[in-house]
């Protein structure tokens, strides 16, 4: 089986060091709207194959540009005056035996699709250009990948590289997730359309005081005037007040649009509820983790997860996978307080065979008298591993 480590944690918990920092960009940020359109791009794309031939074709498609356009938002209207151009980039199979598949009509469909029902302002037709840039992929990956296929064997890894998780959540990372999650959930959207998606929350920790920091992009038309827009910045802030004093004891500091200068009327607002419309660019792979946060004081890979192939690709698999034991292990391990998870893959091998699967654990507890029940976990989710991909066609994981 997998070369499964368990080993127990050395070092001080996150949550009781000095300093902490958190962050989440919301549904609406530039670099979350890429991540978003790559992965549906390739779950789409799964689907297709599955439908036309049986079986997912090799792609990646994790590589998405954003251009910010150019918008002119006033009280009670505003316009977006040159839309923002979305790129959306990668490798894909896009003939099979003599059949070819429209593969960047469906690009702009699926991309269209996506904002029309997560952006409620932002005009997929008007406001959008949509550039696919598909290509085939490179003869020796296509090959790699068919392998596997061909055999019905265990998907082989595209890539030596390596996935990361931990568990449980402390309280800075749960108010910085939930908050995002609060202010774009469509209960407070019905009551306050006002508060647009492109929702972008700090958090930082000194000691016991947490100072959380949100950038809001209001929707212009739904705010009549500055005073207006004072009032419903002030509401966020006593959600978000309200919201973090019900996840922590300790002091919490909230803070809304800092940048805003109303004795001059410089404030944020936008037509579309994003400042993609104008302020902001995005890109793959700058945006949260697959676990819905950007921890530098937690293990993090760089990998863009968002569009990579869900059969064999390593920098998409491993980083949930990693985060699956993590939790499992501290909900199913009675004497495991938290966990980190590491795993790393080498090209060409099967992905259930990871050349390590190291599983840090902070126990009271001996080692040696969990090591078992740990590994345990480990070696059942990395033999699921082959299967995981229909997890990420039924969207049960989000990687942005």
């Amino acid at each position: 089986m997998a070369n499964v480590v368990v080993t127990k944690m050395t070092f001080e918990p996150v949550h009781a060091q000095k300093a902490e920092i958190v962050e989440r960009k919301g549904v609406g940020h530039p670099d979350t709207i890429c991540d978003s359109l790559a992965e549906e791009l390739s779950v789409a794309l799964s689907r297709l194959y599955l439908e036309e031939f049986g079986a997912i074709m090799h792609h990646n498609v994790d590589k998405a540009l954003l251009v910010g356009g150019v918008a002119n938002p006033t009280f009670g209207g505003g316009e977006v005056k040159v839309p923002i151009e979305i790129y959306l980039v990668g490798r894909a199979v896009n003939e099979v035996d003599g059949r070819k598949l429209p593969l960047e009509d469906l690009a702009v469909e699926v991309a269209r699709s996506w904002i029309r029902e997560n952006i409620r302002n932002l005009d997929p037709d008007r406001h959008v250009v949509v550039r696919p840039r598909i290509k085939p992929g490179s003869r020796d990956l296509v090959d790699l990948f068919m392998r596997f296929q061909k055999g019905g064997e265990i998907p082989l890894a595209n890539d030596t590289s390596f996935g990361v998780g931990f568990a449980p959540l402390n309280d800075l990372e749960r108010i910085v997730l939930e908050t995002e999650r609060l202010l774009n959930s469509p209960q407070v959207k019905e009551k306050h359309p006002e508060i647009g998606e492109d929702v972008k929350v700090m958090g930082v920790r000194i000691g016991d005081r947490i100072r959380i920091t949100v950038a809001c992009a209001f929707v212009s038309k739904y705010v009549s005037n500055l005073s207006d827009y004072l009032e419903k910045k002030e509401l966020v802030h006593r959600k978000v007040t309200d919201l973090a004093s019900g996840i922590t004891d300790r002091e919490v500091e909230v803070f809304v649009n800092t940048a805003d200068d109303p004795k001059r009327g410089s404030i944020y607002i936008t037509v579309t509820g994003t400042s993609a419309e104008q302020g902001d660019d995005g890109q793959v792979g700058r945006g949260n983790r697959v676990n819905g946060l950007i921890t530098p004081y937690r293990p993090m890979s760089l990998e863009a997860a968002a569009g990579k192939n869900p059969v064999s690709h390593i920098g998409k698999i491993y980083n949930v996978v990693a985060n699956v034991i993590a939790d499992r292990v501290v909900r199913e391990v009675e004497e495991v307080e938290e966990a980190y998870c590491y795993i790393v893959s080498q090209i060409g091998r099967p992905i259930n065979e990871p050349q390590v699967c190291d599983v840090k654990v902070r126990t009271r507890k001996d080692v040696s008298g969990i090591e078992g029940k740990v590994r345990a976990v480990a070696e059942e989710e990395l033999a699921r591993m082959p299967e995981t991909w229909k997890r990420f066609l039924s969207k049960e994981f989000s990687v942005a």
